[in-house]
């Protein structure tokens, strides 16, 4: 029997970073339960946009001086700043990049996926999507993440594995809208990296200006399910159901934030 969908949801409004958080928690928890009563737990994939948010990886705690002096320099920028249980270190999220979150089962398969065969699909899946919806290459590198030379990297990858179920994911740049916010800081740790996205790289390479985060996503959740050989469903929120619940409560509270900052504060 071949392994069942996976259910997608995008939401429309930016969310801040702990409301997205709880709910990747809240879904796991409800996997986890399932898993164990009945097996009929379902995998989903999360795609979204983050209000500005710097997270430290689960290395770096607030508890240290340093970081915690990081930490009030980037909210001055007027971003929130959270520690996360990712891998990785500092990294920026924000409207005009594509977040991803999926939460598989990677015990569905026969043996398990391996961690290191996720992390990969995550990142073919990055490679495909600006190979052939744009034309963009892309160089390998010693780094987890996507770059397009030896000093622009345009996706992060950063996940957390806990009894074969993941959380955390990808983030891809799309417009430029991010672009200032990681200069203000040595992302993922690198400190001779700049960042990219694929509208600067796509005008570069085509001329086309029509790049946005929107236009993006539907080839995404295709290219998804192909490099992970799963089919796609979009998820019906407006079923009854916990997980349902919560993905409506959090675009409740995504709205009731109301405006984000544009640009880091000077």
């Amino acid at each position: 029997m071949g392994l069942p969908p996976i259910f997608y949801h995008c939401f429309k409004t930016p969310l801040p970073y702990s409301t997205a958080l709880s709910l990747q928690e809240r879904i796991h928890a409800l996997q986890s339960f399932s898993r164990k009563a009945s097996r009929s737990h379902r995998d989903y994939l999360l795609l979204l946009e983050h209000r500005p948010v710097y997270t430290f990886g689960r290395r770096q705690t607030e508890a240290s001086e340093e970081v915690a002096l990081e930490a009030l320099r980037l909210r001055g920028l007027g971003a929130d700043c959270i520690s996360t249980q990712r891998g990785g270190q500092t990294t920026y999220h924000g409207p005009g990049q594509i977040v991803g979150y999926p939460l598989l089962d990677l015990g569905r398969t026969t043996p398990p996926m391996s961690i290191r065969e996720y992390i990969c699909r995550l990142q073919k899946t990055v490679e495909v999507q600006l190979t052939e919806g744009h034309g963009i290459q892309y160089i390998p590198s010693e780094h987890t993440g996507v770059f397009l030379d030896q000093r622009t990297k345009i996706a992060s990858i950063g996940v957390q594995v806990r009894h074969r179920l993941t959380t955390h994911g990808f983030a891809l740049n799309v417009t430029e809208e991010p672009l200032p916010w990681f200069n203000r800081v040595v992302a993922c740790g690198l400190s001779d990296v700049k960042p990219g996205c694929i509208a600067k790289a796509a005008a570069q390479q085509s001329g086309r200006a029509d790049i946005s985060v929107a236009s993006e996503v539907p080839s995404l959740i295709s290219r998804f399910g192909r490099v992970f050989e799963r089919n796609m469903v979009a998820l019906d929120a407006s079923a009854e159901g916990e997980v349902e619940d919560a993905i409506r409560a959090t675009e409740r509270e995504a709205i009731e934030s109301g405006a984000w900052p544009l640009a880091p504060s000077s």
